[in-house]
């Protein structure tokens, strides 16, 4: 998720939902590369543990996804992982240079 998406304020629209797996690599939301446009974007990975198998659709929107809606509605109960880091755009047009 993007913490930051659309704009460079923490939150100004919501999370940014940027993929959804479950079971094992079952992708139900194809996944969406971090693509900051200006600043720096915090990003989160959430890792919750299905207690057993059952159908999970794929939400219809990917702004102002709430991942502990999503959570309850699908009895996940708390995250067992979670990876953060911070993405920032390169300056100029022409990516990295050497």
């Amino acid at each position: 998720m993007d913490l930051n998406m659309p704009g460079r304020t923490a939150c100004q629209t919501g999370l940014m939902k940027n993929t959804i797996m479950v079971g094992v690599g079952q992708e139900i939301v194809c996944y969406e590369a971090p693509r900051p446009s200006m600043g720096i974007h915090r990003f989160v990975f959430v890792l919750f543990r299905q207690l057993g198998r059952q159908t999970v659709y794929a939400p219809g929107w990917r702004q102002n996804f709430n991942t502990r809606d999503f959570a309850e509605l699908y009895n996940l109960g708390l995250p067992v992982a979670a990876v953060y880091f911070n993405c920032q755009r390169e300056s100029g047009s022409g990516g990295r240079r050497r």
